[in-house]
């Protein structure tokens, strides 16, 4: 008979998992509670949250939530990873962290409502910045703009010097009828 906490711990997390952009189940097994703390911090700073969780409660969630392929992912040691703005911030700090720490184990991830693998999640963390992304699709949409007002100027400039140097031509004509 589940108690009155774990069916509330259960809800909190269906709900988590409904409204995130991103899961990241993690292996935590080996770190230390600064190093926790430290990776805590660092995702909160991202928009997202590191909580330790019972696999069976996950796994209720999980079902609950409708993504049932996260539950192959719980066994041993677990951590969750919940992004709600940028998924590829939270991935990034998680795959850094992993790479640094040499400890934590990325498992999968739960991307929308696709299952990814762990190395779906090192791939995801690849991905530039959002901010980096936005700039190279504006400087994309800018360059025909650029190279349309390239030619234009072009054309008009070519005028313009075909123009001036009749001007000169007839001035320099006169010039020398004057004389």
């Amino acid at each position: 008979m589940p108690t009155a906490k774990k069916e509330a711990a259960v809800a909190e997390l269906t709900e988590l998992i409904q409204r995130a952009n991103a899961v990241i189940v993690t292996d935590y097994r080996g770190l230390r509670v600064a190093d926790i703390n430290r990776l805590r911090r660092q995702l909160r700073e991202k928009g997202s949250e590191y909580r330790v969780v019972k696999n069976t409660l996950t796994s209720l969630a999980a079902q609950n939530a409708g993504v049932g392929g996260l539950i192959s992912a719980l066994e041993g040691p677990t951590a969750l990873a919940i992004s709600f703005d940028d998924p590829v911030a939270t991935a990034k700090v998680l795959s850094d962290f992993a790479r640094v720490s040499r400890i934590l184990q990325i498992r999968a991830g739960l991307l929308g409502e696709r299952v990814i693998s762990g190395g779906d999640v090192e791939e995801l963390a690849s991905i530039e910045p959002r901010e980096v992304l936005l700039s190279r699709m504006l400087g994309g949409f800018n360059s025909p703009i650029a190279s349309l007002v390239g030619v234009l100027n072009a054309t008009i400039s070519s005028i313009a010097y075909v123009l001036q140097a009749r001007v000169d031509q007839l001035g320099g004509e006169s010039a020398a009828a004057t004389q």
